[in-house]
């Protein structure tokens, strides 16, 4: 019988040095950084470049002809504001409006899209993002000919008697609803909805299902599930939806110049006007910066009172 001779086992390996493993870690810690360093760029470049220049033009003074120098006129903040004070109050007014009617639309459509499409959630989700598909100008310009005088929906909304109640709450005149307020906060809602839909979405959609079988197993009602279940969880969605459509709302210009008249000029249409047409670059980006304070005044206060920053 021949003997079995078993192999010699092999050496164990030598541990790497120290110095490798230092170096690896400090490499594996940077390469988060490394990630994000074109992102860092392009915010340097296309943000705070742009920004300085705009904080360096509110403080200046001079003409397009002769030139802007610094002077450090901080007086035209106060002026600004003063001037076009209700202008600010108006934009807020409006964006304000808008977000309200964009939540009330959009959180229906976001539940059904999450809990209820089944197969058709994707169609749902094309169909919302369908009008990115065309550029903003042309979405705000159908709207005139929705909107007009002799089209379906004032037909209808005069013979149901609605322009009667918009007009006694100040916003259409008559029988006119182009050319009002009511025609500019429709535009806002109309293109900022997609905003508002795709973080509700987003939010809802990751709810577990269980947590509403748990809430039914407990003999919950529908009401007290959505009460105590899903909108506290959607919060985040609410809240990041709410910023995405009430910050480019309210320095919106497009909506007011196409739907409304001179009565329901937004800050936006006066600093594209001092930009474009008076060519009082100073004001202009002085209004800029205050508007972007009020903004920023708005948020915080709101993100406070709302409870979470976890944003979509």
């Amino acid at each position: 019988m021949t003997a079995l001779t078993e192999e010699p086992a092999a050496p164990p390996e030598a541990p790497p040095p120290p110095s490798l493993l230092i170096r690896a870690g400090r490499e594996l810690r940077r390469t988060p950084y490394l990630l994000l360093l074109p992102g860092i760029a392009w915010l340097v470049f296309f943000f705070l470049v742009p920004l300085y220049f705009q904080a360096k033009m509110s403080v200046s003074s001079g003409s397009l002809e002769s030139g802007f120098s610094v002077t450090w006129a901080w007086d035209t903040f106060s002026e600004a504001f003063k001037a076009y004070d209700e202008h600010f109050l108006r934009s807020v007014y409006y964006a304000g409006v808008a977000t309200v009617l964009c939540l009330v639309l959009a959180y229906p459509l976001a539940y059904t899209i999450a809990f209820r499409a089944g197969r058709w959630r994707n169609l749902l989700l094309v169909l919302v993002i369908a009008p990115f598909f065309t550029s903003f100008l042309v979405r705000t310009l159908a709207w005139k000919t929705i909107l007009s005088d002799s089209g379906t929906v004032v037909g209808f909304l005069n013979w149901a008697h609605i322009t009667d109640a918009t007009a006694t709450l100040g916003l259409t005149e008559g029988d006119r609803v182009l050319a009002t307020p009511l025609a500019v906060v429709t535009g806002l809602t109309y293109n900022f909805l997609p905003f508002m839909i795709l973080p509700l979405y987003a939010s809802l959609d990751r709810i577990d299902p269980r947590l509403h079988e748990a809430a039914r197993d407990l003999y919950a009602s529908p009401a007290a599930t959505f009460r105590r279940v899903t909108l506290p969880l959607s919060m985040p969605g609410v809240v990041g939806g709410t910023l995405l459509t009430f910050i480019p709302a309210s320095g919106d210009y497009i909506n007011a110049q196409l739907l409304g008249t001179t009565r329901e000029t937004m800050i936006g249409n006066v600093i594209q006007s001092e930009y474009l047409r008076v060519r009082d670059y100073p004001t202009a980006a002085a209004l800029s910066f205050v508007l972007m304070a009020v903004i920023l005044a708005i948020v915080t206060v709101y993100i406070r009172r709302a409870g979470t920053e976890d944003l979509v």
